[in-house]
């Protein structure tokens, strides 16, 4: 890997000199980045000197004068220049071993990278940390980290990680609480696994690192039709034991430090809790209060919305089974306006299995074999059903493969917690 420019930012440095997207950025006055952290460092100066590729293999030299925390404005293919560290767990969960052959190589790829984590808020399980990976987060304070924790019985963690080190969780977050890192947790529920009393035993076990703990999230296993391994399913038992767990824990240290994500609620068959329930949203992009974030925008904004429109506007909104009771609930408030016709059409996950039900795994051939015929013109879907800075999808197919098939627009939202691009759509 290497410091792949993907992007320029408008109106930056990078801009003004003209640097080119594939780009590589070679050195910083004279010195290699292994990632973005060393880059962020080592761009905090006023005097710089860049050593950059272009795509056509000539090296190029400039020389910058700045402000001393005005950013470059370059965006790269990946946070990490050298290389990725491997998970060196086999987690009887893991959804990478449950994928079909054939996908791009980049879904098989499993990572386990404290700096991706402090980076980019993705999970670790602190299984292969070095005593340099020790020292670095240590000395620049890399937090908050976002750890897998799923259980602190040492066996049970061993047994469900398969993975002998697994079992030394206590000691590396010992480690943390003593440098003072703070940390976002991670429990993934498996039935017979780690819930009940086993539940119990982590949520407790981790409040006594309450010093440097932001938050807990528990999420339901994921389970594909790929899968091998022998796991249940989480059902509405289950998910109501849960919810009743973790109230009672929060209640016992008046404190909501820990949720479930919003998926217990709905297969519990409850509405999904107000906004003081979450803690300040720590975990967003583990799915839990996103729509609670969602719901109440939405409920801000068709308050000020006009009684009508002038001209025509149809939308079909696809969405994931999951979240499809929000989405009825906002089209039926929409289609009160005049000349506004929203139709809400859930994609159920074909490819993956009936028991996969959220938006991030919905794939092309599912939009496209399930809408055909079915829909408006124009197509509303998440930016979360297309892999970040491209326009695929997760079976490789493109935006335009499912426009041309369709012979529809699809119109993507950025901000998957907020209905303002839904609106802009509807209104501008």
């Amino acid at each position: 890997m290497s410091a792949i420019i993907s992007s320029i930012e408008k109106n930056s440095i990078a801009e003004e000199l003209d640097i080119k997207v594939g780009s590589e950025l070679l050195t910083i006055n004279g010195k290699k980045m292994c990632d973005y952290i060393e880059y962020q460092y080592m761009t905090m100066a006023e005097t710089l000197e860049l050593e950059i590729k272009t795509p056509e293999g000539e090296v190029e030299c400039y020389e910058i004068e700045k402000d001393f925390d005005e950013d470059l404005g370059f965006v790269f293919e990946s946070a990490i220049f050298d290389r990725i560290k491997h998970c060196a767990n086999n987690c009887i969960f893991c959804f990478v071993d449950q994928q079909p052959e054939g996908l791009r190589p980049s879904l098989y790829i499993k990572d386990d990278d404290y700096r991706l984590s402090y980076l980019q808020g993705t999970y670790v399980t602190l299984t292969n940390l070095t005593k340099k990976d020790k020292e670095r987060i240590a000395t620049q304070h890399l937090g908050p980290l976002y750890v897998s924790v799923h259980t602190t019985n040492p066996e049970l963690r061993a047994k469900m990680l398969r993975n002998k080190n697994a079992a030394n969780l206590l000691k590396e977050l010992d480690f943390l609480k003593q440098n003072d890192i703070p940390i976002n947790t991670q429990i993934v529920l498996c039935p017979s696994y780690n819930d009940g009393e086993e539940l119990k035993r982590t949520l407790q076990d981790l409040w006594e690192y309450k010093t440097i703990l932001n938050s807990i999230a528990i999420v339901p296993v994921g389970i594909t039709k790929y899968r091998k391994e022998k796991l249940q399913q989480v059902t509405k038992k289950i998910a109501m034991d849960t919810i009743e767990i973790v109230e009672q824990f929060n209640k016992k240290i008046k404190k909501n430090i820990a949720s479930v994500s919003d998926e217990f609620f709905l297969i519990a068959g409850l509405d999904i809790p107000e906004k003081k329930y979450y803690n300040g949203f720590n975990q967003l992009e583990d799915g839990v209060g996103s729509l609670r974030c969602l719901i109440d925008d939405f409920n801000k904004r068709i308050i000020k919305a006009p009684k009508s429109v002038k001209e025509k506007k149809e939308f079909t909104l696809a969405c994931s089974v999951s979240a499809s009771g929000a989405f009825y609930n906002f089209a039926e408030k929409l289609n009160k306006i005049k000349n506004v016709y929203i139709d809400v059409h859930p994609i159920k996950s074909e490819f993956w299995g009936k028991d996969v039900n959220v938006a991030g795994l919905i794939t092309a051939n599912d939009l496209i074999n399930q809408l055909k015929g079915k829909c408006y013109k124009n197509v509303i879907i998440p930016s979360i059903m297309i892999r970040p800075y491209t326009t695929e999808f997760l079976d490789g197919l493109t935006v335009k493969d499912v426009e041309n098939a369709l012979n529809i627009k699809l119109c993507i939202t950025k901000d998957i917690y907020s209905t303002k691009e839904l609106f802009s759509l509807i209104f501008d």
